[in-house]
């Protein structure tokens, strides 16, 4: 490999564009080449990369000046770094999407029909043969005032539509104000003046110079100027999930939106924003709304559909090469489906409860509606006698109408279209205060999810720890010092390399800087655990910074950099008279064993034997380990001329024979929170498991102090080469049964790799040992955490040590990488379920009672007592108010002393229910006695059997009024879920909730006394408010007459509102979401909507197959039919996201995570974990090929097997 440098030819000749030797165009269609391609039109445009940099005005070493003119002006001729974001909609478009409602409609069509009637005057001499209900009380004023209710209805639909339009309009913005804030902290190592600076991605211009590093994603387009051991992951823009090796000889085009997989390097920006490749896939995806029709704009679109493009939220998506406008229209439908709101476990819970509510609430008032016209048809002409007269079919259909607006009315109070409302509201103000404890959610459904939180998988380092790396101990030169030793007794030649080793053999983004306070410690920047070897060399009196300038990275003939199947990094120099020295440093155990050789006290090497290597595990690495420190082996080798130049693609043929230098000790501090931590976590019901790529005895150590690991507890510590054997079976392959057997006792798992924290989530989430299916959370930091994050139920990336591949797999982001930030998020995800179940209690009350009040009214008086706008007065008050005021009541602490609930956990509990029917009998009987005698207590008229255009009455105003009250007081009882007797317990704690109560009532006096005719009341007097205002308040003392009974001894009482059971969650989900008009991302529903058709057909067919094996009794195989039969199943999976062909097992990093990803994912929380083993069966990746797989007997063992056998 030669030396990365340039032969420096200028080509001075330029058309100049805007000052700058090459346009927008040029370097837009050299970024759209590959490979030997665009060196050779690098070479020919541009001489090399020197060159296109003189071009763009650029040293490939100093970076830009940084000067804000030259800035400015890059920006103006190439773009700024942003991909302008999909327009907003705006707040006419919410009024129209709250328009769309199907009983809004109903409601709107009734009100009209009723205003147009409401003109119509029969001439008076026909009144009489109408019938007895026409005729009588009304005068001509009255009649004049018909048109009010039709008036007052639309009136309060318009309200209802402004206020749910409002709602989506904000929580709209605290998305967008979300992602904004998200946006900003994503910064960027570039070059500007020599230094090197951290901006944020958006001031990334053209002719940057940007160092990019392990675990990066790639903020825009460039070209490689300098690389060592770099690749690339680019499946997000080219679906292929090998990684791509960037070599300045062979392929230098980096593209925006790839991540990096392995080593480090420094890129020239080439195009940035809309110019870039995402950004151009963006464009076509219709996000950035600009319809650019020129030609030249064309033809790149047209070359990119021939690439794959990546889809709007990162699912690798494939393009056919349509032309630009079918892709448009094609992909503009796709990015509608895919606005489509993402639904949580929680919502599927209430879609479902919503769902059954309003099917009944329909029901009810289709009755209502027949009961009343049967009635009065009866009435009217049988009782009474009377023929149909032509000029009485207004009157009769004015009273049709009339009845058929009850009926509307009991379905819109039927309906809870607070439901979800209540959901949004929790969710969003739980978010915008989970910021403040430093948790940043990406996906609004982790919030919820976190609540039910049952196991914890915790990295060590910077989470549980400080991640402030210092080496306390070393061994060097035949010698343990306990304390970092004094210069002077080292020997001067030991001396030498280990701090050029030091100096080399790091990543060069990784600094000690000067303290930012006066007597501060000093900053590290960078990778932790290289910091502490610098800060060691440090420590010795030497200057890395010194040895890096004569050095400069330029200068590194080839890089290993590290990654987690390596667990060591090596650097190789070449030295002046052409022979080699490579220096390495890594894990202490795997290191040693690839040590021949030791440095002794006197400079000198001495042969490393293996009995050597065990004493010194016993007496250096072992006590160190114990410590809780992390042990670093250094060493290096020397490659003399003599042998020649080695094949540096040798891995295991270079790293051999090393000489050891020094073990070091590093201490990285337990942080002083988290046993504390730990210890709320343990009382609320949930496991923390600990793992990590330490040393089994530094975790252990580090798992002591933290309190994961009790003295006397009987938990298992294993390595991840034990865990990986426990769980295989002869053949390899994982088996669930085994883990099942491990996870419940085990506690930490050292030396893992990141396959083995993939196996171990995924075991705890489909095992099934424990009554209480698992919900599992994973902290993770690194690349290689990427497929352990998507797998979890909930997956907390770093803040400040992760990789952006990290946070890009994660749900909620923890901004100060703290552990005890997980328990806020644990509180504040058990608070939105209690809100909701809260706010639940309270509607179904007012549901329940509304409904029969509606109904029983109607059947025996021919008229509802509620008047349909005040029903939907009490629909405004029990939906948007009330999930206001509930949702928002803020979490306490003794939150954390109960038990998760856990996915099947009903939304409505045995004791909710006992409420909700007490309260509810309780208002029924109130309501009726009001009813049918309550002219007579209150010795008032009576309002019932009122003719059709009537004044309203007392006796109906002082029903309404006491309904509303008794929501009222019933809202204070809904605060208090679990039986508590306080329920005014900690009530001024939340102001939104005390505002809206007297908010409420305060309108309710206003709607009373002066709503008059729209809202059929009268005034009512002191003595009859004090009535209703008691009826009301005697809810609170019913309250704690309902709480003193107790639950258990009520033994008919149901709980309700269940999560999906696992065998009915798809295809309930995909009712619901038929019924919801939401599919969840489109994409993945297609499949999923395959998957279930297989897993559905293969149910019955197991079933039959166990029938048929039972009977025969033969061999457990034989009963089964022969595979042919089977075919009809895979015809179903010619879908090409499925070809099964067993690839040799991989090492997966971050590509593993496709053979899921094609499955139900887990962002459609309620995908069916039952069924992973057919996504992956060990690490095999596993396709479904069209009907190959139908001639080929699924043996046991195979992935198709499994699969039958889990279902």
């Amino acid at each position: 490999m030669a030396n990365n440098s340039y032969s420096g030819v200028k080509n001075s000749t330029a058309n100049h564009h805007g000052d700058f030797g090459c346009s927008l165009k040029d370097l837009r269609s050299l970024m759209e080449l590959r490979g030997a391609e665009a060196i050779g039109k690098i070479g020919e445009s541009y001489g090399d990369v020197q060159g296109l940099c003189t071009r763009l005005k650029t040293s490939p070493v100093d970076g830009l000046s940084g000067q804000p003119a030259d800035i400015d002006k890059r920006k103006e001729v190439f773009g700024q770094n942003l991909i302008p974001p999909k327009k907003p909609k705006t707040f006419l478009q919410l009024v129209w999407e709250a328009l769309q409602d199907v009983t809004l409609i109903i409601l709107e069509v009734a009100a009209i029909v009723s205003l147009g009637l409401s003109f119509y005057r029969p001439p008076d001499a026909e009144r009489e043969h109408c019938g007895s209900a026409a005729g009588g009380v009304e005068d001509d004023g009255e009649a004049e005032a018909g048109w009010i209710e039709g008036a007052a209805i639309l009136l309060s639909v318009v309200c209802v539509v402004l206020v749910t339009a409002f709602n989506d309009w904000s929580k709209e913005k605290q998305f967008r104000g979300l992602q904004s804030r998200i946006e900003q902290e994503q910064k960027f190592a570039v070059v500007r003046g020599g230094q090197v600076i951290q901006i944020p991605v958006a001031e990334i211009v053209v002719g940057d110079v940007a160092q990019i590093k392990y675990g990066d994603l790639l903020p825009s387009d460039g070209i490689l100027i300098q690389g060592n051991d770099l690749k690339i992951d680019e499946s997000s823009l080219t679906g292929e999930s090998d990684h791509v090796k960037k070599t300045l000889e062979r392929d230098p085009m980096l593209l925006s939106g790839t991540h990096v997989m392995e080593g480090s390097g420094k890129m020239l920006v080439t195009a940035v924003g809309e110019n870039s490749q995402t950004g151009i896939i963006f464009a076509l995806l219709g996000a950035s709304e600009e319809d650019d029709d020129d030609e030249e704009e064309k033809e790149p679109k047209e070359k990119v559909c021939k690439k794959y493009a990546k889809a709007a939220d990162g699912a690798a998506m494939e393009m056919q090469p349509l032309n630009s406008d079918e892709v448009d229209i094609d992909e503009k439908r796709k990015s509608n489906l895919k606005e489509k709101k993402e639904k949580s476990v929680l919502q599927g819970k209430l879609t479902k409860l919503a769902v059954q509510i309003g099917k009944a609430g329909l029901v009810m008032s289709a009755i209502t509606v027949i009961i009343l016209v049967v009635l009065f048809v009866v009435d009217t002409f049988w009782v009474q006698g009377l023929p149909w007269h032509k000029d009485c079919t207004p009157i009769y259909i004015q009273f049709f109408v009339k009845f058929f607006i009850i009926g509307v009315t009991v379905l819109v109070v039927a309906v809870p279209e607070g439901l979800p409302l209540a959901v949004t509201i929790s969710l969003a103000y739980s978010v915008k205060k989970m910021m403040k404890d430093n948790n940043l959610v990406r996906h609004l459904d982790a919030c919820e999810t976190m609540g039910n939180a049952t196991a914890i998988c915790s990295d060590k380092t910077g989470t549980l720890t400080m991640n402030r790396m210092t080496v306390v101990q070393a061994y060097v030169a035949d010698k343990h010092y306990r304390n970092v030793p004094e210069p002077q007794l080292i020997p001067a030649s030991i001396m030498d390399i280990l701090v050029l080793g030091i100096s080399v053999n790091s990543a060069y983004t990784t600094n000690i800087m000067s303290p930012e306070k006066e007597g501060g410690l000093p900053r590290q920047v960078g990778n932790k655990t290289e910091c502490a070897l610098l800060g060691f060399a440090n420590d010795l009196k030497r200057d890395y910074q010194a040895i890096r300038n004569e050095i400069p990275e330029e200068k590194l003939y080839k890089v290993y950099t590290f990654n987690s199947c390596r667990k060591s990094m090596s650097t190789v120099l070449k030295n002046a008279d052409g022979s080699f020295r490579m220096f390495s440093k890594g894990a202490s155990e795997i290191l040693l064993k690839k040590c021949s050789k030791l440095l002794t006290a006197s400079g000198e090497t001495k042969v490393f034997r293996p009995r050597d290597r065990e004493d010194m595990v016993k007496k250096v690495i072992e006590p160190m380990a114990s410590e809780g420190l992390r042990t670093i082996c250094l060493a290096y080798r020397d490659f003399p001329v003599s042998e020649g130049e080695p094949d540096w693609d040798q891995e295991n043929d270079i790293l051999t024979s090393l000489t050891c230098v020094c073990v070091v000790g590093i201490e990285d501090p337990v942080r002083p929170e988290v046993p504390d931590a730990i210890k709320k976590c343990q009382r609320a019901g949930i496991t923390v498991r600990m793992v990590t790529g330490d040393n089994i005895n530094t975790a252990r150590a580090i798992a002591t102090k933290c309190g994961i690991l009790q003295p006397g507890d009987e938990f298992l510590c294993m390595e991840g080469k034990e865990f990986n054997r426990r769980i295989r079976n002869e053949k390899g392959e994982i088996e669930q049964e085994r883990i099942d057997k491990i996870w419940p006792k085990l506690r930490v798992l050292a030396r893992s790799s990141p396959t083995d924290k993939h196996t171990l989530v995924k075991g705890i989430i489909d095992s099934t040992v424990l009554e209480q299916r698992q919900v599992v959370a994973v902290t993770g930091d690194g690349t290689n955490d990427g497929p352990a994050l998507k797998k979890a139920d909930v997956g907390f990336a770093m803040g400040i040590a992760g990789t952006d591949v990290a946070k890009e797999a994660s749900d909620i982001i923890l901004t100060d990488d703290n552990f005890s930030s997980i328990v806020k998020a644990v509180m504040w995800g058990r608070n939105v379920y209690d809100s909701i179940s809260k706010f639940l209690q309270f509607q179904l009350t007012v549901n329940v009672v509304a409904v029969i009040v509606a109904f029983t009214g109607a059947c025996i008086t021919q008229d509802s007592p509620l008047k349909a706008v005040q029903m939907l007065w009490v629909n405004l008050i029990m939906d948007t108010f009330a999930s206001l005021a509930l949702a928002t009541e803020p979490p306490t602490e003794s939150l954390l002393l109960r038990k998760p609930y856990g996915r099947n956990k009903p939304l409505i509990s045995r004791t909710m229910m006992k409420n909700i029917l007490g309260h509810g009998v309780y208002q029924l009987i109130i309501i009726f006695t009001l009813l049918f005698v309550g002219e007579q207590i209150f010795d008032i008229d009576s309002g019932r059997y009122a003719p059709l255009h009537s004044p309203p009455s007392e006796h109906y105003t002082i029903i309404f009024n006491t309904f509303v009250l008794l929501q009222l007081f019933n809202e204070i009882n809904a605060r208090k879920i679990h039986g508590e007797r306080n329920v005014f317990d900690g009530i001024f704690n939340n102001l939104i909730f005390c505002s809206i109560v007297f908010g409420t009532f305060i309108i309710q006096i206003v709607i009373v006394q002066w709503g008059g005719k729209p809202f059929s009341c009268v005034g009512l007097s002191i003595d009859q408010w004090l009535w209703c205002t008691f009826l009301g308040f005697s809810s609170l003392l019913w309250g704690q007459l309902i709480s003193s009974i107790p639950t258990k001894s009520l033994r008919f009482l149901k709980s309700a509102g269940h999560g999906t059971q696992r065998q009915e969650i798809p295809d309930e989900e995909l009712e619901d979401m038929e019924e919801m008009e939401e599919i969840d991302h489109a994409e993945r529903e297609l499949r999923r909507g395959q998957i279930l058709w297989f897993r559905g057909l293969n149910r019955i067919q197991t079933q039959i197959r166990v029938v048929n094996a039972f009977r025969s009794s033969l061999s457990p195989y034989e009963g089964l039919e022969k595979p042919e039969s089977r075919s009809s199943i895979h015809n179903f999976m010619t879908h090409p996201e499925f070809r099964i062909e067993d690839s040799e097992p991989s090492i997966p990093l971050i590509d593993d995570t496709d053979a899921e990803d094609d499955a139900p994912t887990k962002r459609n929380s309620a995908s069916p974990r039952n069924n992973n083993n057919a996504v992956e069966s060990g690490n095999n990746h596993l396709y479904v090929e069209g009907n190959k797989a139908a001639g080929t007997p699924s043996a046991p063992g195979s992935p198709l097997h499994s699969l039958e056998t889990s279902l």
